[in-house]
């Protein structure tokens, strides 16, 4: 039996043989000394029987030899030294491999001896690799002797193992979920009838392997995510994975606050900058590809922390394409990523441009791919659903800009370029890019006139609501063209309406007087009813509405010198034109703010 004595705080620790013989081979291996007998090492190993007998004075005496290389190093050449002996080992899952790879070096195959350790660890490896827990364990223990592992297949077998096992249903083996909370068994102990007894714990959903893969170093995690994907499983349960690991490897993307992300203390870079940033290139090329299977928030938490570690471009290319592709799942938080460039906007308004873009081109390219005259049934109530991500990214961008209008750095061209990219079939209501324009103006009065209409050029003043149109009435901040052209439109919708109201009018009347002798009294007058009486009503009160609204736009232009002076500075269009041309000046009617409301 082998006994040992160990050296206080590091010094050389020798393994001594208390047979009652005197050792006559000595082994180094880095700081550990063995001192052991010739005859049991050289009737198991081939390489050790080459390395005495080339080492052998032949008159008895000791020598020495170095063994450096060996995998596994001492530990593992005291479990061979045992081995040699006769001694029971003790092998599991973590000393498994390195063993295996050490027997592999000295050759201790069974030429040297029926059962040699080369037979027994391969037998106790396969059996390791039947469970869930044990592979990942000998799939770590490939880190230490990688070289080795790799040339007997066991990294590829561990891989291969743990594919499998994720991809099928561990219910009906058994498996455990989480090899890390037991280091036993997935048993757990129930009291029945007084009687301890073992149950198994039961998976209850596809991610019970996300935690366990989570240990394992960057590259077998990513062979380990190939191999998962090429049998099958589904992207959405992968890429939940990639979010896992992320999450643990990352600690950039666990902060919740933006200004958090572009100033982070000294203990967040952790183990370094360069490290971090190759593992989160690694990650961004995990992804799948395949739309909606990540989450939007994830993808441009991902994005900040590249900036943050100032990530290859490409690297940022490809987020940005990917956030673009399913913008429309955003929302207004996510959008505000910090500035990391040499612009003195407070917020990154220029990557937020180029995500727009990329989302456009992503709508460009599903409307060629569908056939313009290929109309199946179904398609046309759909149409309506089509559009709900360009609306959806329009509401977007426009609570993007006010949010950002307050920023005194951020340009003019800029808020017309990020404005003006969304068409203008994409706004149902332009009240979003109305606000955004009213904020931008209170944040910047130096904003010049001509500058103010080439400003409020981006919106529609037809398609503001009535709210936005009293606020806009009463907005000093916009040129005067802008609130003539809102009252002028807020009348012609009051046409419209008054139209409305008579024509409904006459239909009940029809509708209830068919024969036309209902409405009258016996005695030949006529009898009003009590919808003849509502209209009524209404009409007079938009009359006195239409009379305030022309008092108003009366001293709205009082200081003017002429009225036709006046129309040649606001610069109507030729609609405009010629609807003034269809109806006499004193007939325009246009909405005050006081009794816009009623």
């Amino acid at each position: 039996m082998l006994g040992f004595m160990d050296l206080d705080y590091g010094y050389f620790l020798f393994r001594i043989c208390t047979s009652g013989l005197p050792s006559d081979v000595n082994i180094n291996i880095g700081e550990m000394s063995f001192q052991l007998h010739k005859f049991p090492l050289l009737s198991r190993s081939r390489l050790l029987r080459k390395l005495i007998e080339e080492c052998s004075i032949g008159d008895g005496a000791s020598f020495s030899l170095r063994l450096d290389d060996l995998p596994g190093g001492a530990i593992a050449f005291e479990l061979i030294s045992k081995f040699c002996y006769g001694v029971k080992i003790e092998l599991n899952a973590q000393n498994v491999v390195s063993v295996r790879c050490a027997a592999e070096y000295l050759h201790m195959t069974d030429e040297y001896g029926k059962g040699n350790l080369i037979s027994q660890t391969e037998s106790f490896l396969n059996e390791v690799l039947g469970n869930w827990a044990d592979s990942i364990r000998a799939l770590e223990a490939c880190e230490e002797v990688m070289a080795h592992a790799e040339d007997l297949h066991i990294v590829s077998r561990c891989i291969d193992s743990l594919a499998t096992k994720a991809c099928a249903d561990p219910s009906l083996f058994g498996w455990p979920l989480a090899g890390r909370k037991s280091n036993q068994s997935p048993e757990t102990t129930s009291l029945w009838n007084g009687i301890l007894t073992m149950t198994k714990t039961k998976p209850t959903s596809d991610n019970w392997w996300y935690e366990d893969v989570t240990f394992l170093s960057l590259p077998l995690y990513r062979r380990l995510i190939l191999a998962i994907e090429s049998r099958g499983m589904r992207p959405e349960s992968i890429a939940a994975s990639v979010v896992y690991y992320a999450r643990r490897y990352l600690p950039l993307m666990n902060r919740q606050s933006s200004f958090d992300d572009a100033n982070p203390g000294p203990n967040i870079l952790n183990p370094s900058e360069s490290g971090q940033r190759a593992l989160l290139e690694e990650i961004v090329g995990l992804i799948p590809n395949k739309k909606g299977v990540t989450s939007t928030k994830f993808l441009i938490r991902l994005l900040r922390t590249a900036m943050v570690l100032h990530a290859s471009p490409s690297c940022r290319e490809i987020l940005e394409k990917r956030v673009g592709s399913q913008l429309d799942q955003a929302s207004l938080v996510d959008l505000l990523i910090p500035n990391m460039g040499h612009s003195e906007t407070l917020y990154d308004i220029d990557c937020v441009q180029r995500i727009l873009d990329h989302f456009f081109l992503e709508e460009q390219a599903a409307a060629v791919a569908t056939p313009d005259n290929i109309v199946e049934e179904g398609q046309l109530t759909s149409e309506s659903n089509s559009m709900a991500p360009m609306t959806t990214v329009a509401r977007l961008i426009d609570g993007f800009l006010a949010e950002v209008a307050p920023d005194v750095n951020f340009k003019l061209p800029k808020f017309e370029a990020l404005a003006s990219s969304i068409p203008d079939y994409a706004r149902p209501l332009d009240d979003g890019l109305y606000h955004a324009i009213d904020m931008y103006l209170k944040a910047h009065p130096w904003t010049t006139d001509p500058e103010r209409e080439q400003l409020c050029r981006l919106m529609n003043c037809q398609k503001l609501s009535l709210e936005a149109s009293t606020h806009a009435a009463q907005n000093e901040r916009l040129p005067l063209r802008v609130i003539v052209q809102v009252l002028f439109f807020e009348q012609l919708r009051l046409r419209k309406s008054i139209s409305g109201w008579f024509f409904v009018s006459d239909n009940l009347e029809n509708s209830a007087n068919p024969s036309g002798n209902v409405g009258l009294k016996k005695d030949g007058s006529h009898h009003a009813t009590d919808g003849e009486d509502d209209v009524t009503h209404r009409v007079s009160e938009l009359e006195k509405d239409c009379s305030g609204m022309k008092e108003e736009l009366r001293k709205l232009v009082k200081y003017k010198r002429s009225w036709k002076n006046f129309t040649r500075r606001l610069g109507f269009s030729k609609s405009q034109s010629c609807c003034s041309k269809r109806s006499k000046p004193s007939n325009l009617k246009a909405i005050p703010p006081s009794t816009v409301n009623r």
